[in-house]
């Protein structure tokens, strides 16, 4: 898929939870993405945890978007590999705690294939090398179907985040792959690897679509 809005990836997200809800969509989706620059919100809010002025926010061109998952502010921008599963809970047998552990997992596999060792902290969920994270997860179930998900730090910038307390963490760092491993890594082989862990992880097979694909699907679905 494309460096897409976040908004735009959210309507998706929201359209597609709906149609797995009401049957209308017989299988799961995973969306794997990049986003334009954002800073997102999450329910427990997280503009307490901005640390520049909002005028500063507003004349770097950055948009703020309010969802609906669990967590604080993160940032989001291209060189970010995010992925969201929309993925029924009941049907696939797993707890959220399940679900999230794996998503972690997910991360974990894919970054040891670039020779990073990350791990789980107790802190705070994602992946984490050191006292950097790597890569944060934040979700939401709308009766019984989970949207949003994670966010792997691959080669994005990492100026915002100092914009910012990542996740509402006071004294933590944020990484990426290609700031572990000091030379550049490509995004293409990132995506490969996280789709090969995440049918290994979650024993499911991913057909490859697209995005106007998906949106075709939905339509006939209605």
């Amino acid at each position: 898929m494309p460096v897409i809005e976040y908004g735009e990836a959210w309507d998706l997200q929201v359209e597609l939870v709906a149609a797995r809800r009401d049957g209308r969509l017989e299988r799961d989706v995973v969306l794997l993405l990049e986003h334009l620059p954002v800073f997102t919100l999450g329910r427990r809010g997280g503009l307490e945890n901005l640390i520049v002025s909002e005028a500063f926010l507003k004349e770097s061109g950055i948009p703020v978007f309010h969802a609906e998952r669990g967590g604080n502010i993160t940032f989001h921008g291209p060189g970010q590999l995010v992925g969201y599963p929309i993925i029924n809970l009941q049907g696939a047998r797993l707890s959220v705690t399940d679900y999230v552990e794996k998503l972690e997992e997910v991360m974990i596999r894919t970054a040891a294939d670039f020779g990073v060792q990350a791990e789980r902290n107790p802190m705070n969920r994602g992946v984490w090398v050191s006292n950097n994270k790597l890569g944060s997860i934040g979700i939401a179930v709308r009766r019984g179907i989970c949207f949003h998900g994670f966010a792997f730090n691959v080669n994005l910038s990492l100026e915002p985040f100092g914009w910012i307390n990542p996740c509402g963490l006071h004294g933590i760092g944020v990484t990426t792959l290609e700031q572990e491993l000091l030379q550049s890594v490509s995004m293409k082989q990132v995506r490969k690897s996280v789709r090969q862990y995440f049918q290994s992880v979650f024993k499911v097979e991913l057909a490859m679509t697209d995005i106007s694909e998906l949106q075709r699907l939905l339509k006939r679905a209605v």
